[in-house]
């Protein structure tokens, strides 16, 4: 498939008057420390931490953005959204909000906790399997069928433009840096998170992570073109992402300086880093950056660094039997 993308792109500017429709609605979330970390590294490190967000992870940003741009008749109709977890409980928060029906479509083995916790919004669940089932066939179709908005996980101009103003944060916080490290999916928190760097932190190495047993981001960064694959069997659910979007991929191709990847076995040890030694409950797929940080940390001597910690939405129990293991 090659690259071809609706124009014009979402900017900058798309970013700053997203953070004006969220400001009194998401947290403005904590920029922290570790002395053990800057020891570690020899370098000064920064972690954003977005698993302290309303429902615990950065997808509130995007979600509300979106929803809050909706005209009397879409919020009458409601909403409609796939996810395996994070952006379903965002749209689900958001539509709770502003007063908009929500559904939806969630793999059935998503984690019970983000299962729970996008009902407890309000939302109606409607389940697939996501190895055997297509989400976005079923959620074209229950948008068609009940005249709903459909509001993509991550490939959506106001999604991303919203996902961008936890970058803007931590820029505003703690200044330019040398190397920002940011997990990658289907690429609306890289995207947006690039827009906020090069206008607010222009020289700054931008790396976007995925886990290594789905790396289409990474196939799709070197060859020019979206790749697709099969669902990943990784622990990080909220990047079992098949493919990179029309307009998240234009981006993370001109504002990225490269796309990396980390084992399962790297996300648990650095969910036992964050859990014992900075006290954070952070699930696998919020570990990306910090992981990839990690093991680069040689080549990051006296710099400044950012890491992006994205979300925090795991099950005690999984989370237990993961450092356990």
């Amino acid at each position: 498939m090659t690259l071809s993308c609706p124009l014009p792109l979402p900017t900058y500017d798309d970013v700053v008057a997203a953070a004006g429709r969220i400001a009194g609605h998401a947290h403005r979330t904590p920029v922290i420390s570790s002395r053990t970390v800057n020891e570690e590294f020899g370098a000064q490190v920064f972690f954003k931490c977005e698993n302290l967000q309303r429902m615990g992870a950065f997808k509130f940003r995007g979600a509300f953005n979106a929803l809050a741009r909706f005209d009397a008749a879409q919020r009458k109709a409601g909403v409609v959204a796939f996810s395996s977890g994070n952006h379903a409980q965002g749209i689900a928060l958001a539509a709770r909000e502003l007063g908009i029906p929500a559904t939806i479509v969630m793999p059935k083995d998503a984690p019970a906790a983000k299962v729970a916790a996008t009902q407890g919004y309000g939302a109606t669940v409607v389940f697939y399997d996501r190895y055997t089932q297509d989400r976005e066939q079923i959620t074209r179709e229950l948008a068609e069928r009940n005249g709903l908005t459909q509001i993509p996980p991550y490939d959506h101009a106001d999604v991303l433009a919203g996902q961008g103003t936890a970058a803007k944060e931590l820029f505003e916080e703690v200044g330019e840096l040398d190397a920002f490290f940011v997990c990658l999916g289907g690429g609306g928190l890289l995207s947006g998170s690039a827009l906020a760097t090069r206008a607010l932190s222009p020289r700054c190495k931008l790396y976007g992570v995925e886990p290594e047993a789905g790396n289409d981001g990474q196939q799709s960064f070197r060859t020019g073109s979206i790749v697709h694959i099969d669902t990943p069997k990784t622990i990080a659910d909220g990047a079992q992402t098949q493919h990179l979007g029309q307009i998240t991929f234009p981006i993370i191709r001109r504002d990225v300086d490269d796309i990396l990847t980390v084992s399962d076995a790297q996300l648990v040890d650095a969910m036992r880093f964050l859990a014992e030694r900075m006290k954070l409950v952070v699930e696998p797929t919020g570990c990306l950056g910090f992981a990839a940080a990690r093991a680069m940390r040689d080549q990051l001597k006296g710099q400044r660094v950012g890491v992006l910690i994205s979300g925090g939405n795991v099950d005690l129990a999984r989370l237990g039997a993961l450092l356990a293991g």
